[in-house]
C-alpha cells in the first residue's frame, strides 16, 4: 500500500508540473502576442504612451517612431534588444509590468528602465555604421568614439523617437549640433 501512495503522489506531483510548465508556456505565448500591439502596450502604459501611439496613428508621421509605424515597426521592435535574448528579457519585463498593474504598484507614467541601446537600432540599421562620405561620417566614427569614452553619443543621442521638435528627418538642429560638437572637440578637431 505504502508503495501505491508514493507512486500517486509522485503521478500528481508529475501532472501538476506538466500543468503549470504548459500554462507557463501558454501564457508567454500568449504575451508574446499581446505585446506585438501597440494598443495593448499602451493600454496599461497610460501616459505618454498612449499619446505615442495616437501619434502612429495619424496620417502623416510626426515623430521617428510614428515614422517607423508606416514601415511596419511596433513598439516592441524598438523596446527589445537584439536576438532571442533580447526578446525574453523584454517579455520578461513585461510581465513584470503585467503584476504590477495588476496589483496597483504600476507607475505612471511608466520610467524607461532599460533605456534604448545602439543594438536596439542596428538590429534594423547595422549598414548605417558602414556608411561613408561627409554626410555619414558621424555614423562610421560613432563606434571609435564610444570605445574610447564613456560619455560619447549613442543612436538616441540624436535620433530622439519621441520629440516633435525635428525637423529633416525628425533630427532637432540645436541637439543634433550639439552632438557633433562634443564630437569634435572630443578629437581635438572643434
Amino acid at each position: 500500500m505504502v508503495g501505491v501512495d508514493v507512486r500517486r503522489r509522485r503521478a500528481v506531483v508529475i501532472a501538476a508540473g506538466i500543468v503549470l510548465v504548459v500554462l507557463a508556456i501558454g501564457t508567454g505565448l500568449g504575451a508574446a502576442q499581446l505585446e506585438n500591439r501597440d494598443t495593448f502596450c499602451s493600454s496599461c502604459h497610460s501616459e505618454p504612451e498612449r499619446t505615442y501611439v495616437d501619434r502612429s496613428l495619424a496620417i502623416e508621421p510626426t515623430d521617428l517612431a510614428s515614422y517607423h509605424t508606416t514601415r511596419s515597426t511596433r513598439c516592441i521592435d524598438c523596446h527589445t534588444g537584439p536576438d532571442l535574448a533580447g526578446r525574453i528579457a523584454g517579455l520578461a519585463l513585461g510581465g513584470r509590468d503585467l503584476v504590477r498593474y495588476l496589483i496597483g504598484s504600476y507607475q505612471q507614467p511608466a520610467p524607461l528602465t532599460r533605456p534604448i541601446t545602439d543594438s536596439h537600432c542596428t538590429k534594423c540599421h547595422e549598414q548605417i555604421l558602414n556608411a561613408q562620405g561627409f554626410e555619414e561620417h558621424f555614423h562610421e566614427l560613432l563606434p571609435q568614439w564610444q570605445a574610447l569614452s564613456a560619455s560619447a553619443a549613442t543612436c538616441v543621442s540624436c535620433h530622439s523617437a519621441h520629440t516633435t521638435d525635428g525637423s529633416t528627418m525628425y533630427l532637432n538642429n540645436d541637439r543634433t549640433m550639439r552632438v557633433c560638437q562634443a564630437c569634435h572637440a572630443f578629437a581635438g578637431t572643434g
